[in-house]
């Protein structure tokens, strides 16, 4: 079986450089580059996003008995506020 060795991939980078030019190959690969960091970007915010969906599909639904019940239970504001006791202090 004939493999390819280190001269034979040698030689054609050597051609591929002659051919092409180093500035060419540079901006290809930071082009190649910035496509690859691009696409992983895309995956992970998608990936992010469906977390995101799985999390609130599992969060309980609230009924209307269930919201009665946390506004019955949290004090009036009237019962909290203090009233001034006299109008000095308020000016």
């Amino acid at each position: 079986m004939g493999g390819i060795s280190i001269w034979q991939l040698l030689i054609i980078a050597l051609i591929v450089v002659l051919l092409f030019g180093t500035k060419k190959l540079r901006s290809l690969g930071g082009d190649l580059g910035g496509a690859v960091k691009g696409f992983k970007n895309a995956m992970s915010s998608e990936e992010d996003k469906k977390a995101l969906e799985d999390a609130e599909a599992a969060k309980p639904v609230q009924t209307a008995q269930t919201v009665q019940n946390a506004q019955a239970a949290q004090p009036t504001q009237q019962a909290t506020e203090k009233k001034p006791e006299s109008n000095k202090e308020q000016a």
